[in-house]
């Protein structure tokens, strides 16, 4: 059976069914992240405007279930991006959701789009 988060897991934007209109891209900090919440999901919205990209995952860190990633620090590791956990500094990739760190514990991440001023984040349902 698959989690609430895995269920709408998606990276390939020909397979999203639902855009979610997130919010305005105003409600996004520069270089920085805000939780929305889509159905039972907390999603974690990144304005990376350092590279000019955006960029969404789960906000719940795997590592000790807390839900804090969009409270992360993002960066770059050999030009991937990346958001640290600011709880366990635990280390994500925001394009593939894997742990930088070569833990076990992967994140979700999801496609986004900015259209009209808005944010939206893609789902596969």
């Amino acid at each position: 059976m698959l989690t609430e988060l895995e269920k709408y897991k998606t990276t390939d934007t020909t397979k999203v069914t639902t855009w979610f209109k997130a919010a305005p891209v105003s409600a996004f900090p520069d270089n920085g992240g805000a939780c929305v919440k889509y159905k039972d999901l907390q999603i974690a919205i990144f304005n990376f405007t350092r590279r000019n990209e955006w960029y969404a995952c789960q906000n719940l860190c795997p590592h000790k279930m807390q839900m804090i990633l969009s409270r992360g620090m993002i960066g770059s590791t050999e030009g991937e991006p990346k958001v640290a956990c600011p709880f366990h500094k635990k280390n994500f990739s925001l394009k593939t959701g894997k742990n930088i760190n070569g833990d076990t514990c992967d994140i979700a991440v999801y496609p986004v789009k900015v259209e009209e001023n808005y944010v939206y984040v893609g789902f596969e349902e």
